[in-house]
């Protein structure tokens, strides 16, 4: 049996992705840890939390995957909700509450989306 332990690049990095209000990249994530690990560890730690489950990455309307904290999948790990990119700051916001609505023709079966809403947000109008 593997043994997995958590680390103090692993708590801090799951603690800012957790805390931001907005998705955030591997660069940003760097920048805000201020040394305390290098760029190839962060990318070992995101994976690892996506696998847990405990964030997602999305891709933005520039193709820049970002990261943001999963707070809805309590009982099921689920993201299908909608995001907000932000054409001015470049901001990613999950919209948890906001429920997306499409028609499929027959014969289509759903079984994960990506839905990425652009324009401005509240900040920047």
């Amino acid at each position: 049996m593997k043994v997995v332990r958590n680390t103090n690049a692993k708590t801090e990095i799951q603690e800012l992705i957790i805390s931001s209000t907005v998705a955030l990249s591997h660069s940003e994530i760097q920048k805000s840890l201020e040394g305390l690990c290098d760029r190839v560890t962060i990318y070992r730690v995101l994976e690892r939390l996506l696998t847990e489950g405990i964030i997602h990455k999305i891709v933005n309307l520039d193709g820049v995957v970002k990261y943001a904290g999963c707070h809805s999948c309590v009982i099921k790990h689920n993201h299908n909700h909608i995001h907000f990119n932000c054409t001015k700051c470049k901001s990613l916001t999950c919209l948890e509450n906001v429920q997306p609505s499409y028609k499929l023709p027959k014969n289509y079966k759903v079984s994960e989306m990506n839905f990425t809403l652009s324009g401005l947000c509240p900040k920047c109008l």
